[in-house]
């Protein structure tokens, strides 16, 4: 992803947390706050608590591709930081796309359909 789209501060990070309305899921939870700008950026976060430097690697990968798939679908403006559980690692496409898609909804970051 390029630079531009992403949240990588520390700062940006805590504001997240603090002010940033979330959900959680069995595989992920989603922070999301309003950003002031014409496209979505997105942070990633994998805890050490989920095992070492490859299967965090491989978390952040596999959140990263749920989000680019589902990207079209997303309104435009937010600021996203997508947090990995220990269930990111071994969950199965379908069920990290379906928990992405209900916490979206539930946080309702998903464009009208026209």
């Amino acid at each position: 992803m390029k630079r531009a789209v992403t949240l990588k501060e520390n700062y940006e990070f805590r504001r997240m947390y603090q002010k940033g309305a979330s959900a959680a899921g069995g595989c992920m939870v989603i922070y999301c706050r309003r950003n002031k700008l014409d496209h979505n950026r997105l942070g990633l976060t994998a805890s050490v608590k989920l095992g070492h430097a490859v299967v965090r690697n491989r978390a952040r990968r596999r959140l990263r591709e749920v989000y680019r798939l589902h990207l079209g679908e997303l309104a435009v403006g937010w600021d996203i930081i997508l947090v990995a559980r220990r269930r990111t690692v071994t969950a199965s496409w379908k069920e990290l796309n379906d928990t992405f898609l209900r916490l979206c909804r539930k946080l309702d970051l998903l464009r009208d359909k026209p």
